[in-house]
């Protein structure tokens, strides 16, 4: 089976773009730290540049300008490499103290580079300018810590998105990957089945993530369509079993009947005998047919509420009479009607237990008792078919079910082998539960219906 491309697969894209947008993030959130840092040292630096020159300011008293001069110098002495600078100088521009050249500059707050003071580098100067008496003095803060550490955050983003970058596509491939080798896995089993390998299923790893889930539904399905196309397989074995043997009889009484009728003799029995085999075979087909409607869920558009205690009450008074009539005893176990009502097919429900009693009937011998019952159990009704009969061997209770399928000891008595197949799909229709026990000596069938919700007055 071809694999896919990893670049191409679905995991992979979406870890990218996943990674895409965390990176995007990631640079965004640093951008935003940095401005928020340089604003910070910058209102710092502002607040320092203002605090030396209010403290050289204030030696200003008694217009006595030489208090001024000598703070400016210690300032200056103590000051490396011209990180602050200061220039004092009269209103007529004459220097009185400084470490820069003299030079005009604005009142108030400005940014000057350093060139500009005779100062090499790329830094600039945040500067404060404002009087002092009648002098004029100037302080500045250069911004190389500022710029030093927006470099050093810059360059810390840049490596740590590298690595992120890296990390996310590698990561990313991983994940894909693993991921792409569950979906290939999906591919693959649906390939092989495809090609008829019915068997074949998507393996699970245990996790209960939703690729095991969306697994765990699509072997589910495969179950379903393995069992279906089995049961097709099964159907057409059968029929051409089943139906073989009433062909031939009919096509040995066509063949009596015309040498009789060539003979002169009389034919009107066989013929009656060819129609009834003819009326069995299409007895057989149309079961086969309302079997498939059933299954493929077109009744269920006739669903109303249905009170199966009604349904069992007029069943057990039509079938009372004939179980006398082979020997057999009937009897009814049933609770109140009210409290049995299910949404379903009432025609279908009757077909579905009138089946099952009519098995017990044709196959326990005469003086077995048969027990038919209903039970109203919280938010189900289990309902029941009992008998005391030969019963069904264990190894068979699946078997039954299948279309045509007819036990040996059965084969000589009359029927198609669908009753059951019936009674199994209708169950299934009415998402009703279905098994047999053994009743030790006999069979019991047992169905459970889930019970429809505030109806449990009124029934269809």
């Amino acid at each position: 089976m071809r694999r896919h491309n990893l670049l191409r697969s679905t995991p992979f894209r979406l870890a990218l773009a996943f990674a895409v947008f965390f990176i995007c993030a990631f640079l965004l959130a640093g951008v935003v730290t940095i401005d928020l840092i340089k604003r910070e040292l910058d209102a710092r630096y502002d607040n320092r540049t203002q605090e030396l020159f209010h403290v050289i300011s204030q030696s200003f008293s008694d217009s006595d300008i030489q208090d001024v001069i000598e703070a400016t110098r210690v300032h200056i002495a103590a000051t490396a490499n011209k990180r602050d600078i200061f220039l004092l100088q009269t209103a007529d521009g004459r220097v009185l103290a400084a470490n820069i050249p003299a030079t005009h500059v604005a009142d108030g707050w400005s940014k000057r580079p350093g060139t500009d003071f005779g100062i090499p580098g790329d830094y600039a100067y945040r500067l404060f300018s404002g009087p002092v008496g009648s002098n004029r003095l100037v302080v500045g803060t250069n911004n190389e810590e500022t710029d030093d550490l927006r470099e050093i955050v810059f360059v810390s983003f840049g490596w740590a998105s590298i690595v992120v970058i890296a990390l996310a596509i590698g990561g990313g491939a991983l994940i894909a990957s693993r991921a792409q080798r569950r979906l290939d896995a999906v591919r693959d089993t649906m390939s092989r089945v495809s090609h008829g390998e019915l068997a074949a299923r998507i393996p699970l790893l245990g996790r209960g993530d939703d690729i095991d889930l969306m697994s765990a539904d699509i072997n589910v399905a495969l179950e379903r369509l393995a069992a279906a196309v089995e049961s097709m397989r099964q159907v057409s074995s059968d029929i051409a079993h089943d139906l073989k043997t009433p062909l031939n009889h009919l096509k040995i009484t066509l063949e009596e009947a015309k040498l009789k009728e060539e003979a002169s003799g009389p034919v009107a029995g066989m013929l009656e005998a060819a129609l009834a085999e003819a009326d069995q075979i299409n007895q057989t087909f149309e079961a086969l047919l309302r079997i498939a409607q059933i299954e493929a869920g077109a009744r269920k558009s006739r669903f109303t509420a249905v009170n199966l205690f009604e349904i069992l009450v007029a069943l057990a008074d039509v079938y009372r009479s004939v179980a006398e009539d082979a020997g057999l005893t009937l009897k009814c176990e049933l609770t109140p009607e009210a409290e049995c009502i299910v949404l379903g097919d009432r025609e279908l429900l009757t077909q579905m237990y009138a089946n099952l009693i009519e098995n017990a009937i044709r196959h326990c011998p005469p003086g077995a008792v048969i027990h038919v019952s209903i039970l109203a159990s919280g938010d189900k009704i289990i309902t029941s078919v009992e008998d005391d009969g030969p019963g069904i061997p264990e190894e068979e209770h699946e078997k039954v079910f299948r279309r045509l399928y007819r036990l040996e000891k059965s084969r000589t008595s009359p029927g198609s082998g669908l009753g059951l197949s019936l009674v199994k799909a209708v169950a299934d229709l009415h998402a009703a539960e279905i098994h047999f026990e053994d009743a030790g000596p006999g069979l019991r069938v047992i169905i459970t219906f889930a019970r429809l919700s505030g109806s449990s007055n009124s029934a269809a």
